[in-house]
């Protein structure tokens, strides 16, 4: 887990706000006993969790596409091909939906805006040396496949609205746990 007590206390306000401003019907789904707190949800995304990310064509048209995603510090951050469609939609239109779902044991539901991590032509996030150093050590280096600084753009996304559904909330903490 590498986020601090602030990150927890800004992902567990964000929780509450996002499931109290939700509709009745989501409400009727996700109760007090189906969802997960900011602790035990970092508790379970470690490593690399696969996003369903949606974004949206210049035509408004949707499209979603999978993504490898890190739940760092409350957030989630991903990248893809700098020449990728994602990431035209992407600096053109940084709204974001994404979905993370294991089966029906679990599912992270989060809307906001992506900031880029390493633009090519600009300054890169204060933090895009600590988070770089964690890439490389969990795909391994990967020189031989790509250049981290110029193939692949990293984003962060900032949520404005997230939330978890765990019916089995103790399943789902074990199985993090072993």
């Amino acid at each position: 887990m590498r986020e601090t007590s602030e990150d927890l206390q800004e992902l567990q306000a964000l929780l509450d706000a996002s499931l109290s401003r939700s509709t009745s019907h989501l409400r009727s789904i996700i109760k007090a006993e189906s969802t997960l707190t900011a602790e035990q949800l970092t508790q379970v995304l470690t490593g690399m969790r696969t996003l369903a990310l949606s974004t949206v064509t210049a035509k408004g048209e949707p499209r979603i596409s999978g993504a490898d995603g890190h739940f760092l510090h409350g957030k989630w951050h991903f990248g893809t091909a700098r020449n990728a469609a994602k990431a035209r939609h992407l600096a053109a239109r940084p709204a974001v939906s994404a979905a993370h779902m294991r089966g029906e044991d679990l599912g992270v539901f989060t809307h906001g805006k992506v900031e880029i991590l390493n633009p090519q032509d600009g300054e890169p996030a204060a933090d895009w040396p600590d988070l770089l150093a964690y890439l490389k050590d969990f795909y391994g280096d990967g020189d031989d496949f790509f250049d981290w600084e110029n193939d692949v753009v990293y984003y962060r996304l900032h949520p404005h609205w997230m939330t978890v559904y765990a019916p089995d909330i103790a399943k789902l903490t074990a199985a993090s746990q072993s």
